[in-house]
């Protein structure tokens, strides 16, 4: 490949995922892979602009990401992409034992050194919003700030106290930061980058809250990659380069996304705790889904315990599929409900790690999907929750993504690609604070750009 604009390191497969949507749909053709990728599966997307991979580093901590993330940053930047994106979540999360992003940033520099690396978390079309520091998110009940938020303030994994990024992310890092406000994106965003150089800032916080100040956020990163070529962020970070792009000319309009078309069933899974999730579940239960529950509780027993709670979901799903349903397998609905209270208690019993339950978790659903997959011929599926879907994934064999239909920002349907029988697969992975209430049935049929979200 050459002439990358942009290659992605994601956080998690939703995240990255969502980086290939918002390039691909602008006319950007874009691949993700789920591990560093052979010359001659790259030879397969010799035509993409932007290349991503996914990890599981926002499940991991300091130690893991200071020895996996420098050999994943260095296959990317032996592309030689204008820009080096490592790929964070919109809702920032992290913490200094788990995420971090301060860690992952000091992983990045190790291989693209960068006078200092823009920070770009909003994402105003995701209801992410950036004023003076501060990180505001977009709810069902509406947009608060971080440290308020209904989910993210009580995440079960990274709970936000802080709504200041710069603030939230000196717990993980030494590097100073300086911050690119509002004000100084609409009169002189370059003078104030110049000053907060000079004052020894590697750290640039850049607000967005609308097309105004986002697309000055993509005008200052673009212009500026020649020193500062790593960057950290959100999609956010293309979603802002594509506006200004497409300002400029230098990308023209692309033709309007279309529906990949309804089918009769899909199958999903769901590791989300999330009460947007919890809705969607509810929502698909009385749509033509089959709720099937699992107990995560095996995920902190043996491995035979876990391959028998595989097994039983497994046959469950393939009779509610041969049934004419969907079936949707899933761990949790919401945050506070039994099936979450009877996991922590079977937790605290086992003495296992929280981060070594939830990837049993992922690659127990995962199993199951693979599993009924193979045994039911349904050629379209759903991985619900960040964390999920990585560990999810990786048991379908599946070693790239590209973009097929859109639904809302961050979740489309993708095609799958690898080389054993789920190649071509159908696949939308979501984060579980993602999407429309009606998610799965929209999925179901086919994704593709709609005016507003069905009750």
């Amino acid at each position: 490949m050459t002439d990358l604009r942009l290659a992605w390191l994601g956080d998690d497969f939703t995240g990255a995922a969502a980086v290939m949507e918002v390039l691909s749909f602008a006319g950007l053709p874009s691949v993700l892979f789920t591990e560093p990728p052979t010359a001659a599966l790259m030879a397969r997307f010799a035509d993409c602009a932007a290349v991503g991979l996914a990890t599981t580093a926002r499940a991991q901590g300091p130690a893991w990401m200071a020895e996996h993330l420098p050999p994943l940053f260095a296959a990317l930047e032996a592309l030689r992409p204008a820009i080096l994106h490592y790929k964070i979540c919109s809702t920032f999360d992290s913490a200094p034992h788990l995420g971090s992003i301060g860690a992952a940033i000091a992983a990045g520099l190790s291989v693209r050194p960068s006078r200092a690396v823009p920070l770009l978390t909003a994402a105003p079309a995701m209801r992410r919003y950036q004023a003076f520091g501060h990180l505001f998110a977009g709810s069902p009940q509406g947009v608060f700030r971080l440290d308020r938020h209904p989910v993210m303030a009580h995440h079960p994994a990274t709970p936000m106290a802080e709504a200041d990024l710069l603030a939230h992310l000196s717990a993980q890092t030494d590097l100073p930061g300086a911050l690119i406000d509002l004000e100084a994106l609409a009169t002189d965003p370059q003078a104030r980058l110049e000053e907060a150089l000079t004052q020894g800032a590697r750290i640039l916080s850049i607000d967005s809250m609308d097309p105004a100040s986002e697309a000055a956020a993509g005008a200052l990163i673009w212009r500026n990659r020649a020193r500062m070529g790593f960057v950290a962020g959100s999609q956010g970070v293309e979603y802002a380069l594509v506006r200004h792009w497409q300002q400029t000319g230098d990308l023209p309009a692309p033709p309007p996304p279309a529906s990949a078309g309804r089918v009769a069933r899909i199958a999903a899974v769901s590791g989300s705790v999330s009460p947007v999730t919890a809705a969607q579940l509810d929502w698909a239960g009385r749509h033509g889904f089959a709720l099937l529950p699992f107990d995560a509780r095996a995920a902190c027993g043996s491995e035979a315990d876990l391959a028998a709670e595989v097994a039983r979901l497994t046959a469950a799903a393939l009779r509610a599929a041969s049934d004419g349903a969907s079936p949707l397998i899933h761990s949790a609905a919401g945050h506070d409900g039994a099936q979450v209270g009877a996991f922590r208690h079977a937790l605290a019993a086992s003495g296992m790690a929280p981060e070594t339950a939830a990837r049993r978790i992922g690659e127990g659903l995962g199993r199951i999907l693979d599993g009924v997959l193979r045994g039911s011929g349904i050629r379209r599926a759903v991985i619900s929750g960040g964390d999920t879907s990585g560990h999810a994934m990786r048991q379908l064999g599946l070693t790239a993504l590209t973009a097929l239909a859109p639904t809302i920002p961050g979740a489309a349907l993708c095609r799958a690609h690898g080389d054993g029988p789920h190649d071509g697969l159908e696949i939308a992975l979501k984060g579980g604070q993602m999407g429309s209430t009606d998610y799965f049935g929209w999925i179901r049929d086919g994704g593709g750009p709609r005016h507003q979200e069905q009750p």
